[in-house]
């Protein structure tokens, strides 16, 4: 539930934003409102489509192995978080100000009001068809239907009121700092279906142990209590690891960790651009 909540509440707020930027920037455009609210329609609508079109291949594909079909939706949820972390971090401003210049040409009818819902409904689109992939690799780990449903609609509204409170300026948290955060959750988030997805291989000896468990904290904290739960699916705790699923773990949080730091120092052409006029 809980990594449902933290996926859905970052694709939320992502998306939010966009809308939020696109709103300020068009402030008194007549329409405006009918061609969001379009634009935001359209992009739901296609991340249904993305969403039946998982589902279909999952159906297909489950004849492969339960373990393995199960390992390849956590595999596939990892490199889309990771992706997605990497991508955010390096063109999240750019992506701002590309928003800030459509909603002013379109202000200055440079742009037609189609371009609010164009920007708009691909937004929400590419959130929703990410939140769409996230949630089956969570699903894929074992997390109960209703528990999901219970964490979406939590992210979901918390996602959507933040994103309210930030477009009305009733909320005054820097935004850097408020993806920093998250982004951290989600690379733990990455390293712990990591760590699954080697689990799910080791049941198909598909790979090999390296020692089995590594360690048994248990008795300390069971990954069946409460807690342990909790701690399972914010950072990937597991009681009685196999040696494999640990390196799983520790190679994703390095390879993610190491590919944001290293891409988000690289300078974008706005960066550049604005150095070069100081």
């Amino acid at each position: 539930m809980i990594g449902t909540l933290v996926i859905v509440f970052r694709e939320v707020l992502e998306a939010a934003l966009v809308i939020g930027i696109v709103l300020a920037a068009t402030r008194g455009v007549t329409g405006r409102g009918w061609w969001v609210g379009g634009g935001i329609a359209a992009g739901l609508f296609g991340s249904t489509l993305v969403a039946a079109f998982a589902r279909g291949i999952a159906e297909t594909a489950a004849g492969m192995g339960q373990e393995v079909f199960n390992a390849s939706l956590l595999f596939t949820a990892v490199v889309m978080l990771g992706w997605h972390n990497v991508w955010m971090g390096r063109h999240g401003r750019e992506l701002a100000h590309q928003m800030k210049a459509v909603g002013h040409r379109v202000s200055t009818g440079e742009q037609p009001l189609l371009a609010l819902a164009t920007v708009v409904s691909l937004a929400v689109l590419r959130e929703g068809s990410e939140v769409v992939l996230f949630l089956y690799g969570i699903a894929a780990g074992g997390d109960a239907a209703m528990s999901m449903l219970g964490g979406g609609a939590l992210g979901l509204l918390a996602g959507g009121a933040a994103g309210l409170a930030l477009y009305l300026g009733l909320l005054r948290i820097p935004i850097r700092h408020l993806f920093t955060v998250t982004s951290g959750l989600i690379v733990l988030l990455a390293a712990g279906m990591a760590a699954q997805a080697a689990g799910f291989l080791l049941q198909a000896d598909w790979l090999p142990a390296w020692r089995q468990p590594l360690w048994d904290t248990s008795a300390i904290l069971s990954d069946r209590s409460l807690l342990g739960q909790i701690l399972h699916v914010l950072v990937g705790y597991n009681d009685r690891p196999a040696g494999m699923q640990v390196a799983f773990y520790l190679a994703t949080l390095l390879l993610i960790g190491g590919l944001m730091w290293i891409i988000g120092n690289v300078p974008t052409p706005q960066s550049k651009q604005a150095a070069a006029a100081v």
